[in-house]
């Protein structure tokens, strides 16, 4: 299944601008693998929202590694969401379905899930405040970064702390199982919600507007 989602990758995925030609001869070492060490970072079981999907990267793969978890494709473009809609059917991911929308939008609003995933989509900070509300209490984000990643942790505290995120941290997936282990930020959230949400219903307790 994972070689024929390459195969998926470097034919209809180049012809509609999904990979850029000169990935192909680097899909599994670039791509493939450096979402599938994240795997070793998720439970067996619950949901996971693959914020921006794109062209599945790391939702498909992850859907692959992990059939029992329930997975969400989440991408607004189009022609990305139709390619992604193919792989599932192609690739038989009776565990994933693929939702238009973007992550702010009302529609994935429905969302709540236990682990949000995203790679190239947005600084850290920005990504933490589209995964909050599709991320039930006590879940976690998992944004597949590059080196600058711990900079980027540190430019993103102040809306962290708005957040009340429970723990922030760099970690290494896959050290010692691939080449270049992929850097990754695991952003986990309050179980019972955030500093925003706490201050609403003291507002509302207090009859305040």
């Amino acid at each position: 299944m994972a070689r024929r989602y390459a195969e998926l990758l470097a034919t209809d995925g180049v012809t509609r601008g999904l990979i850029g030609p000169r990935e192909t001869e680097r899909l599994w070492e670039r791509h493939l693998l450096n979402c599938a060490v994240v795997a070793e970072l998720l439970p067996e079981r619950g949901s996971l929202v693959d914020i921006g999907s794109g062209a599945g990267l790391p939702g498909v793969v992850l859907a692959l590694l992990r059939p029992s978890l329930e997975v969400t494709l989440l991408e607004p473009l189009l022609r990305r969401s139709v390619f992604l809609e193919e792989c599932v059917a192609e690739l038989g991911l009776a565990n994933t379905t693929v939702l238009r929308a973007r992550a702010e939008e009302k529609a994935a609003a429905r969302i709540k899930a236990d682990v949000a995933t995203a790679r190239a989509v947005a600084p850290l900070g920005r990504l933490a405040g589209w995964a909050a509300p599709l991320l039930r209490p006590g879940g976690q984000l998992i944004a597949i970064k590059g080196q600058s990643a711990a900079d980027e942790l540190a430019a993103a505290r102040p809306v962290l702390s708005r957040l009340g995120v429970r723990s922030a941290e760099v970690l290494q997936a896959g050290r010692g199982r691939v080449v270049s282990a992929t850097t990754v930020i695991r952003v986990v959230m309050e179980a019972h919600g955030g500093r925003e949400e706490r201050a609403s219903a003291q507002r509302s307790r207090r009859g305040v507007a």
